[in-house]
């Protein structure tokens, strides 16, 4: 088992920043090679917003974030952080922290194990 447990969501002005962490912690943990943040808008899907490997600490990001969002992991501390820059209203969304086993992973099925969830919200 995986428990991941998201902090630092809030609401905060467009233009701004906010840092979100995930702390990563259960038996099965250093099985997991791939750390991701998602991020689900009300009436959308959840989608895919950015992933780091531990490996190598290739990171990965959508299109709309690039250059806005920074993916980093401390492996020693079990943590994923994800630096937001430069937020717009479109980044209104619950965010989450998931695990997976596959190296790379960017989908949601994909992944193995999910946090509860963190509520980021921009306003104008």
């Amino acid at each position: 088992q995986v428990q991941l447990v998201e902090s630092g969501g809030g609401l905060v002005q467009a233009g701004t920043s906010l840092r979100l962490s995930c702390a990563a912690s259960g038996r099965t943990f250093s099985s997991m090679r791939t750390m991701g943040w998602f991020r689900q808008a009300p009436g959308k899907e959840r989608e895919f917003v950015a992933a780091i490997t531990w490996s190598g600490r290739t990171t990965y990001y959508t299109d709309s974030v690039k250059g806005r969002f920074t993916i980093s992991g401390d492996r020693a501390k079990n943590t994923v952080y994800l630096e937001m820059n430069s937020l717009v209203l479109e980044d209104t969304a619950i965010y989450y922290c998931a695990a997976a086993i596959r190296l790379g992973a960017t989908l949601v099925g994909q992944y193995n194990s999910w946090g509860q969830g963190t509520q980021v919200t921009v306003s104008s």
